[in-house]
């Protein structure tokens, strides 16, 4: 049983148990007034001075009893409610088991809102168990025996000293303001408190005697006294002629009311001022400060050996080690084995108040396809950042889709001496999202070919007698279902009171089988399942329809993982997710269906970020994984948001966009930056002299085959010709939207020194801040150390972040505006099928979205053989298409597959695994 007591109360103080006497004076106890008025006025003071920093915040206190009396919780609510702190009083059976005490403590240790734990218990209860399962920052009792080992090695900075032995070292104050060389008699001292009565006493400077209530000595002890402390006296007194005149005498004896007992005044006043100072103490480690991070030591090789050998030869901290070095706590914390873990988000709530970090995006130029090292550049950084400039730093990526490791790409890890680490866990499965959301998604496209097929073949009246069952002879709406009644205008509550009409309206979402959106996914390449068809049983009667398969990733499930900022918003989002029309032109979405609840369910430990950490011990986010020409390519939102608590006013957290500037930073900034409100400081955009040389007229990249010449000779030619063309448009725009950018060279070992200068010379007169080698894939955070100060540099600058269109602009007008100032294009030119697209969507009202476009990543127009910036050209718009659940419309620009296929030659032709020692092989 759980009782609460109000932090608000009053009446007169109880009678002190802690008795104080002063020979030969017989009134005594003033100074056990004074210390209680001051403790009370001390707390009082700690409490305001609390709660002006966080008005919100309130101290509580947690007592665990045997048995139902209430004595000790009606002292403690007069005295918390002059405070102005909380208690509840959690009551267990007068002859609870130690597991019974012990599950308890467990509870309150891993809860957050409670500050203070005290167990008001039996002596017998109080087992080495009990006493050492309570966590030693919440013993505000001060007897567990961590708590008791700090006293005894004179650590006071953490944890407690016992109430009574504070209560006696103050009253002895109080009695004698020159402590230094008198002596102090305790008798019957034996037991921990014994223990901490001595060592507080000794560090005053006095001289402790210790003596049995049997001594022969006794009175010759007693008499020889400046002070006697009595402990354990029961009915046994000291008679006053053996006192010594001006003597204090402190009974710490608990007194005995009814057979329960009860402690003083002063010692529960203190026991509250200690759960207030915790409470201070617990708030003030939630602020900035630098994180006490012990950092991975990296010994690189020359040469440098194949990733997944540098990953394996890396042991990464305990997960819980590198939560706990960065103020993450126990209990927000769930562990996946040892390395990686979800966090909860109940850490923003903590955090509330706590600054915003610095945000950094890496973007990149227009990638060849082997990629250009983002992800690389973006470990690298956050390596130099927090291991080498000892600034706090977070990285967040996104999760790699396992259909590009088992094909062409390969792992996102990073590479070299920047990776994520251990790299096979974070290529393959990680924590289950994409799992998760294949689940989710399948779900939602076998309740559209389930529904079509019973709304066939069933009246309205079997319709609703299955969709509304009668349980004990009563139907009732599900909630999902008075949600649909009430869009529908049917504001009723009892099945039995619609209308015949009512009952069709509601049973028939009547949808349209050739304008079903809503595709099955399934994480792997396979072009196979692009166009496939369903429905071909005998027992589905007929119901043959034609659709296909996406990869997991480009589900719009992904999507909104990525722009959530709640749970409570994922679930909406996933509500209001459209996967068809009706015969009648209506959306239907995924709450018609009555699925989005089952959805979440699904989803709920997916939008928990999951932590890993880079090889040199550094943390990292990585949180869905959206792609960037299909999908708006950005890692979460949530993700972005809990590192920018966690590092801090003074630190970085850096995120990376998918492919080129023109793909992903432009809908990081217009569509992650609307949805997060987030806004960031500095652009890092990362070049190649590979890729630069490509955008300079060297011959085509392919993957899989040998590069040509031009690649691995100096040619300062190919090098100009790419920055002035290519480097250059994403610089302008980056400017677009008022950011900063420092170009990051990826540096290779066939790149020449003359090139790195002319590509950092030409960056700069392009409009860079700053242009810096990269050498992170040889040499790890130290060789991005360069990067890492001129990114600290740019951050000290204003950003004068501006969107690059009004969400309000008409549809054609925003994607007109994207195709011209980003693409470089004349125009746009709509496909019959995108104008009436554009028209329906604008008459359901979804003209004030975002824009997504779906284009190639290969170069900034439609072509992707055209390379640099090219021109004179009219963006083709063949298609267009929404996801109102992400909350974005996203135009199809010439034709782009949602489903990529297999190479000649997989990357999983070297994958293998070792069955004697597991290793796996091949990943990169």
């Amino acid at each position: 049983m759980v009782r609460t007591a109000a932090t608000t109360g009053g009446g007169t103080n109880p009678k002190l148990a802690v008795n104080f006497r002063k020979q030969p004076q017989e009134d005594g106890g003033f100074e056990c007034d004074t210390s209680l008025r001051e403790v009370v006025q001390s707390t009082k003071e700690a409490m305001l001075a609390l709660q002006r920093r966080n008005p919100s915040i309130q101290p509580l206190l947690a007592i665990i009893q045997a048995g139902e009396d209430d004595s000790l919780l009606e002292i403690n609510k007069k005295i918390a409610g002059t405070i102005g702190l909380n208690i509840t009083q959690i009551c267990l059976a007068k002859e609870c088991s130690e597991d019974e005490i012990v599950e308890e403590v467990l509870k309150l240790n891993e809860d957050p809102r409670v500050h203070g734990v005290y167990l008001h218990l039996p002596p017998a209860s109080l087992t080495s168990r009990v006493l050492n399962t309570l966590k030693p920052e919440k013993d505000v009792d001060g007897i567990s025996d961590l708590n008791m080992g700090r006293l005894v090695r004179g650590d006071l900075s953490k944890g407690f000293v016992p109430p009574i032995a504070n209560a006696v070292l103050d009253l002895l104050e109080k009695h004698d303001t020159s402590l230094e060389g008198k002596t102090v008699l305790l008798v019957g001292g034996e037991g921990s408190l014994g223990v901490a009565l001595q060592c507080l006493i000794e560090r005053r400077g006095m001289v402790v005697f210790k003596s049995h209530w049997s001594s022969k000595s006794l009175q010759r002890q007693v008499m020889q006294a400046d002070a006697l402390v009595l402990l354990g006296a029961g009915t046994i007194d000291v008679p006053p002629s053996w006192v010594r005149p001006g003597a204090a005498v402190i009974r710490c004896q608990p007194s005995l009311e009814t057979g329960i007992v009860t402690y003083t005044v002063i010692v529960i006043t203190i026991t509250l001022h200690n759960v207030v100072h915790n409470c201070s103490r617990w708030f003030q480690e939630q602020q900035y400060r630098p994180w006490h991070l012990r950092s991975l030591k990296l010994q690189p090789l020359t040469p440098v050996p194949s990733d997944i050998e540098i990953s394996r030869a890396q042991t990464p901290k305990p997960v819980d080690q590198l939560a706990a070095e960065i103020g993450v706590l126990p209990e927000e914390l769930e562990a996946y084995g040892r390395s990686k873990a979800k966090v909860q988000l109940s850490l923003l709530d903590r955090l509330h108040t706590q600054p915003d970090g610095k945000y950094v995006l890496v973007a990149g130029i227009t990638p060849t396809p082997l990629g250009e090292g983002k992800s690389t550049v973006t470990i690298g950084l956050v390596q130099a950042l927090s291991a080498h400039l000892k600034l706090n730093s977070f990285a967040c990526l996104r999760q790699p889709s396992q259909g590009p490791t088992f094909g062409v790409k390969g792992g996102a890890a990073g590479g070299g001496y920047a990776q994520v680490i251990p790299m096979e866990e974070f290529n393959l499965h990680l924590t289950g999202d994409i799992h998760a959301i294949t689940a989710a998604n399948n779900l939602v496209a076998a309740a559209i070919d389930a529904r079509m097929l019973h709304e066939a073949t069933q009246s309205d009246k079997a319709l609703f007698n299955r969709l509304v069952p009668s349980v004990n002879g009563v139907r009732r709406f599900s909630p999902i279902q008075i949600s649909r009644l009430n869009r529908l205008g049917i504001n009723k509550t009892d099945p039995a009171s619609l209308t015949p009409q009512e009952v069709s309206t509601f049973v028939r979402l009547d949808l349209d089988p050739s304008k079903i959106t809503w595709q099955r996914v399934v994480d792997t390449n396979d072009r196979f399942l692009r166009k496939i068809t369903v429905g071909q049983a005998s027992t589905e009667k007929g119901m043959i329809r034609e659709t296909g398969f996406d990869i997991a990733v480009a589900s719009e499930i992904m999507a909104i993982l990525a722009l959530a900022d709640s749970l409570e918003d994922m679930k909406n989002r996933l509500a209001r997710m459209v996967v068809g029309t009706s015969r009648s032109g209506q959306p239907i979405t995924a709450e018609d269906l009555g699925v989005s609840g089952a959805l979440a369910v699904l989803m709920k430990d997916a939008i928990k970020p999951t932590m890993m950490q880079t090889l040199e011990g550094t943390p990292v986010f990585v949180h869905a994984g959206p792609f960037a020409n299909i999908a708006h390519g950005n890692s979460s939102v949530l993700a972005d948001k809990l590192a920018l608590k966690l590092v801090g006013r003074n630190g970085f957290v850096v995120t990376e966009a998918g492919f080129g500037a023109d793909i992903g930073m432009e809908k990081f900034f217009n569509i992650k930056c609307r949805a997060s409100g987030l806004r960031p400081n500095v652009v890092v955009l990362v070049a190649t002299v590979r890729a630069l040389k490509m955008h300079g007229g060297g011959p085509n990249v392919s993957a899989g085959a040998p590069l040509p010449r031009e690649y691995i000779d100096e040619n300062l030619s190919l090098v100009a010709g790419g920055c002035r063309s290519n480097l250059r448009k994403q610089i302008q725009i980056a400017h677009l939207f008022g950011v900063p950018v420092v170009v990051a060279l990826n540096v290779f070992k066939t790149d020449t020194q003359a090139e790195i200068d002319l590509v950092c010379q030409l960056a700069k007169e392009c409009g860079a801040s700053d242009a810096v080698p990269c050498h992170h894939w040889a040499q790890g955070g130290r060789g991005s150390l360069e990067l890492a100060q001129a990114v600290n540099e740019a951050t000290s600058r204003p950003s004068n972040f501006q969107f690059l269109y009004n969400i309000e602009m008409p549809i054609v007008e925003k994607i007109r505006t994207i195709a011209q100032k980003v693409y470089g294009a004349d125009d746009i030119e709509l496909s019959p099928e995108a104008e009436a697209k554009i028209d329906y969507y604008n008459q359901q009202g979804y003209g004030s979205l975002p824009i997504c476009m779906a284009k190639t990543h290969l170069s900034l127009s439609h072509m992707p053989d055209k390379k640099g910036a090219p021109t004179g050209f009219t963006l083709p718009i063949r298609d267009v298409r929404a996801s109102i659940g992400a909350g974005f419309i996203f135009p199809l620009v010439g034709t782009m597959s949602t489903m990529p296929g297999l190479p000649t030659r997989p990357c999983f032709y070297d994958i293998d695994l070792d069955p004697v020692t597991e290793e796996i092989t091949g990943l990169f």
